[in-house]
């Protein structure tokens, strides 16, 4: 995923949150850096990756309110990856039909 992509995805969470103006004026700078052309290529793994990226920023580290409102963020998505995986993994233990073949050879 794209580093803007996913720091607008992240401000949109944060809106809803009604997080702290210091939090939008956080990650709006480095959206701000990461709009600028050398930096367009960059990539991230997960917008779980970018928010942990945020909350060890100098700013977070200094004021705990972005850090919460980072915290928050971080949680909702954890919370929906643990259940994207539950879910995949439950579609794993089904038990899967044996082929005509197996029932031939007993």
């Amino acid at each position: 995923m794209k580093v803007t992509d996913g720091l607008r995805q992240i401000r949109e969470r944060l809106v809803e949150q009604d997080a702290n103006r210091e939090t939008l004026k956080l990650v709006d700078g480095i959206l701000k850096r990461a709009s600028l052309p050398a930096a367009e290529s960059a990539t991230a793994g997960s917008l779980l990756q970018l928010v942990r990226m945020l909350m060890r920023s100098p700013q977070a580290s200094s004021n705990p309110a972005i850090y919460n409102d980072l915290v928050r963020v971080e949680e909702e998505l954890e919370e929906r990856a643990q259940e994207v995986r539950q879910r995949v993994e439950e579609e794993e233990a089904r038990p899967i039909p044996k082929l005509k073949k197996y029932y031939k050879k007993k």
